[in-house]
């Protein structure tokens, strides 16, 4: 399973990637957003990562739920995570940022899942229910609305100041 989700935000990339590594204040900015906490915080945008959200069906929502460790690559830059529990364990999550002509940031996010969740089917089975229904219903839906909010917040100039802390 691959998925691409990209968005445009006018802002400098700084406050995009501190927004984007700064989790713990996604469930203030992001309603979809249950709950995000760390297991384990190895410092800014680092450690072992639970996060909670819900996938809305019309008035109802579906809760979706995963670990991560996460890790930030402030040279590139990026936000990256790897699922290791939940259905989704094994998947990889890459957050990128660049920069527009105009200063405005192109942020795209890649998640990629080879072989689909760990259940008790072929493997062509367990990759048809990744690439089919996964990926487009689940992932695509929660890391949209993921993106918008960030660029709202962003624009509103509602991320909190990332002064103290080395970010790029």
């Amino acid at each position: 399973m691959h998925t691409i989700d990209e968005i445009r935000i006018a802002a400098p990339i700084a406050a995009c990637f501190a927004a984007a590594a700064d989790v713990e204040r996604w469930p203030d900015i992001l309603p979809h957003y249950r709950w995000v906490r760390f297991r384990r915080q190895d410092g800014f945008g680092r450690g072992l990562v639970e996060m909670a959200a819900r996938r809305g069906f019309g008035p109802v929502g579906y809760p979706v739920w995963w670990v991560s460790e996460m890790t930030v690559d402030e040279s590139r830059p990026a936000v990256i995570y790897r699922h290791v529990e939940g259905i989704t364990t094994g998947m990889d999550v890459d957050w990128t940022f660049r920069e527009d002509a105009d200063g405005a940031t192109h942020v795209r996010i890649v998640h990629a899942w080879e072989g689909g969740p760990a259940w008790r089917l072929p493997s062509s089975a367990r990759r048809a229910v990744a690439d089919r229904v996964i990926g487009p219903v689940f992932i695509h839906h929660v890391a949209s609305r993921t993106l918008l909010g960030i660029k709202r917040a962003v624009e509103a100039g509602q991320s909190r100041s990332m002064e103290g802390r080395h970010v790029l």
